[in-house]
């Protein structure tokens, strides 16, 4: 199956993401140097229009004027990863919880969280879909994919961090 691609700048770097082009939903959200992120690929399609509305809510969330994403995604992964990132979902713009919070969330003991950060860290939608908003339950940056220089940089402007 074809991938539709585009890539937007931003002000935590330039952004790739990629679309189903059968549902149009997003399939993931990547920033250079992430890990386990996405390049593109021989066959992909270059499609920015295809993009408009995740690039229009992308520019009013670095503006400050959006809180919540509005987009169709469609991320692959075992039934254990997607109840995590269906968790991370309910994490509202300007808050943030911890690793346990999130197993709690999904009804995982509290050894599980290991797992939840395992999880958290293969979260294929940054930004989108909030693992930035996830701490250590001491409060502190705790891991993030993209950068503890972005997670930093996304929690400052939710006013999460000041």
């Amino acid at each position: 199956m074809t991938v539709q691609w585009t890539r937007l700048d931003s002000p935590v770097g330039a952004l790739l993401l990629t679309a189903d082009p059968g549902s149009g939903a997003l399939t993931s959200l990547s920033v250079p140097g992430q890990k386990g992120g996405r390049s593109v690929a021989e066959g992909w399609l270059h499609a920015p229009g295809a993009f408009r509305d995740a690039e229009e809510q992308l520019a009013a969330y670095f503006a400050g004027e959006l809180k919540e994403f509005r987009l169709p995604l469609r991320a692959e992964g075992t039934e254990f990863r997607r109840k995590v990132w269906d968790a991370l979902d309910d994490v509202p713009y300007g808050a943030t919880t911890t690793y346990g919070e999130i197993a709690a969330r999904i009804g995982a003991p509290r050894a599980a969280v290991r797992a939840v950060g395992g999880a958290i860290g293969a979260n294929p939608l940054l930004i989108v879909r909030p693992c930035h908003r996830v701490i250590g339950a001491d409060g502190s940056l705790t891991g993030y994919a993209g950068g503890l220089e972005r997670k930093t940089a996304l929690l400052t402007l939710e006013g999460t961090l000041l």
